[in-house]
């Protein structure tokens, strides 16, 4: 994920205020907290100060570790069906009712 654009431009200065994930309720506090460090440490030295934010904040968007959790759990019940120790009904949960949340 890079954080400055690949060519600088007084385009680029206009509108990269336009994407960002303020708006989301999820990522945007981390892309803020992200943000005001790089701010204040700058772009090259605060790619190091700044290393755990930028991983809570990629992580955040790209949820790579929830996808790579939701993956072993459904192959550890598949194998659990596979070798007999779950039935077919049960291989997955039930969803939750339609007026739940």
């Amino acid at each position: 994920m890079s954080l400055s654009p690949f060519l600088r431009l007084p385009l680029t200065d206009l509108t990269g205020c336009l994407i960002n994930h303020q708006t989301y309720d999820k990522c945007g506090k981390f892309e803020m907290k992200m943000m005001d460090c790089l701010e204040a440490y700058g772009m090259e030295r605060g790619k190091k100060q700044c290393a755990d934010l930028i991983a809570d904040f990629q992580e955040c968007v790209g949820m790579q570790k929830q996808l790579l959790r939701f993956h072993a759990m459904r192959t550890e019940r598949y194998k659990q069906w596979l070798a007999g120790e779950r039935k077919r009904e049960e291989l997955f949960a039930e969803p939750p009712r339609v007026d739940a949340y």
